[in-house]
């Protein structure tokens, strides 16, 4: 079977309506009360690359079911009156998660653009990550 949209058109569509936040804009939001950093990344990633310190680790796959205060599995950190900057690897990943967050209901949502990658390129800080045991 044929795939009718692709990857490139589904980034397209999200980057249209999301808000996109250059790495040097995120680094100086580090620190600021009003803005939760949520890592949107594979705990691999974390361990291997670590994440902006102080972020929120939700795993992209359990993003609509951390937002959902109808979902048992909801976070209640999501129902906060915050910024949420959402980031992965290169911001692919966070900007299908804004546009699905956004969709959902939740305004105050934004993405890294480039993502981890650029946050260090900007000279972000990095925070180290212990492996997860199994």
């Amino acid at each position: 079977m044929p795939i009718t949209k692709g990857v490139k058109q589904l980034l397209a569509e999200a980057n249209a309506i999301i808000e996109t936040v250059p790495a040097p804009i995120a680094v100086a939001r580090l620190g600021d009360a009003d803005t939760v950093f949520v890592d949107l990344r594979d705990p691999r990633e974390l361990a291997r690359e670590g994440k902006i310190p102080h972020a929120f680790h939700c795993p992209r796959g359990m993003l609509e079911f951390w937002l959902d205060p109808e979902s048992p599995y909801h976070k209640p950190i999501f129902a906060e009156d915050r910024q949420f900057l959402f980031y992965c690897a290169s911001g692919w990943r966070s900007a299908l998660a804004a546009k699905a967050a956004k969709e959902m209901g939740l305004d105050n949502v934004a993405h890294i653009g480039g993502g981890f990658t650029a946050w260090k390129e900007a000279g972000g800080a990095v925070e180290t990550v212990a492996p997860r045991q199994p």
